[in-house]
């Protein structure tokens, strides 16, 4: 079976490459998206992500993965169900991450509290990696907050807590 989007198949004609010119582009109109939360909450994201990979250059650790080493720094022997509560995945998408984490030997698997559950607890290199970004870290989030006052600040992160609370 062929993938769509992988290498040519033969046969199949080549289409031919446009070049963008370098002229500006007139911008584009975005209807009502600037007024909507989760837009930009998104572009915010966004931008929070790409100043977060600079930080954690050389490390191999996305903003998610370094939340659950530090869950799990704090945590030591959290399960691995109660860590997929805590933030919010199903248990299928966490195992994948944890074999990941464990495989870069950044955490390892112990038996829990019964048979029936893995306990988590970082390596020495993993410590050493939470470590590390600590100062990597604060360093990224006083880049990100600069455009904020103190007050500001605050007051973004409580609004932002409301938004991710549960609602009913």
């Amino acid at each position: 079976m062929s993938n769509s989007l992988g290498p040519k198949q033969s046969g199949a004609k080549a289409r031919p490459v446009t070049r963008r010119s370098s002229a500006p582009q007139a911008a584009l109109d975005h209807g009502l998206l600037p007024g909507l939360l989760g837009y930009q909450l998104r572009l915010a994201q966004q931008a929070v992500f790409r100043d977060f990979e600079r930080a954690a250059e050389g490390l191999g650790v996305s903003p998610g993965r370094f939340g659950m080493l530090v869950l799990i720094d704090g945590n030591p022997g959290v399960s691995q169900s109660r860590l997929a509560q805590e933030i919010g995945l199903d248990r299928s998408t966490l195992v994948a991450i944890l074999d990941a984490l464990e495989d870069a030997k950044l955490l390892e698997r112990r038996a829990g509290e019964d048979r029936r559950t893995n306990g988590l607890w970082l390596t020495r290199r993993g410590k050493g990696v939470v470590e590390r970004m600590k100062g990597r870290v604060a360093a990224h989030e006083a880049r990100i907050a600069a455009r904020l006052s103190a007050a500001e600040q605050r007051q973004l992160l409580e609004l932002l807590r409301r938004l991710s609370e549960p609602s009913g």
